[in-house]
């Protein structure tokens, strides 16, 4: 059974890579606005469903499906990519020296039948404090342009990064240990014969 991740995201993919999965990638466009008092559980859960769906209406064959959706909450507010450098400063401004939450929303399809596992991964992240230099020069890098939150702590954004509780690939991007338990519930071993 093939896997498929529902995403053009390289870190996703690259943490697949380097925990051995073989996978293939279909690029989705699902529309990403949060609606009117959604949850931000709700949220992540939705839009990685949408993914996951999106490109599983494009596959044939036997394959699992895997979407997912990442934002980074803090004080209440939710904070996706950012759209502008300006922006990506008032977020590394609002993340400097607090604790914030991660939360990435999986979800599995399994092709042919559509049986489906819709979950949420949460981590909790502390930064250091960053002078103002510090974040002009982290965003002038251009990491954190495409990152949810403005940082990757896989990257440059790592060593800012004091204190992470819970899963470190959710942060990344993908919750590695809580995907595969969900795969290895659907029966897939693990190999690219499975």
């Amino acid at each position: 059974m093939k896997l498929i991740l529902a995403s053009g995201s390289p870190r996703r993919a690259e943490v697949l890579r380097n925990a051995g999965f073989p996978f293939e990638t279909v690029s989705t466009n699902a529309d990403e606005a949060r609606r009117e008092g959604e949850s931000s559980d709700s949220y992540v859960r939705r839009l990685a469903e949408s993914k996951a769906q999106a490109a599983a209406a494009r596959i044939t064959g036997e394959a699992l499906v895997i979407g997912a959706d990442t934002i980074v909450e803090i004080d209440g507010f939710v904070l996706g990519k950012p759209s502008s450098a300006e922006e990506a400063k008032q977020m590394l401004t609002r993340l400097s020296g607090c604790t914030h939450g991660v939360l990435t929303g999986l979800a599995v399809i399994r092709i042919p039948g559509g049986e489906a596992r819709i979950e949420e991964e949460r981590t909790r992240v502390t930064f250091a404090s960053m002078t103002q230099k510090e974040i002009e020069d982290y965003v002038a890098s251009g990491e954190p342009l495409d990152k949810a939150g403005a940082y990757a702590i896989q990257g440059i954004g790592g060593r800012f990064v004091t204190r992470v509780d819970g899963c470190y690939f959710n942060v990344v991007g993908l919750p590695l240990a809580r995907l595969y338990r969900i795969l290895r519930d659907f029966g897939w071993s693990g190999s690219a014969t499975s």
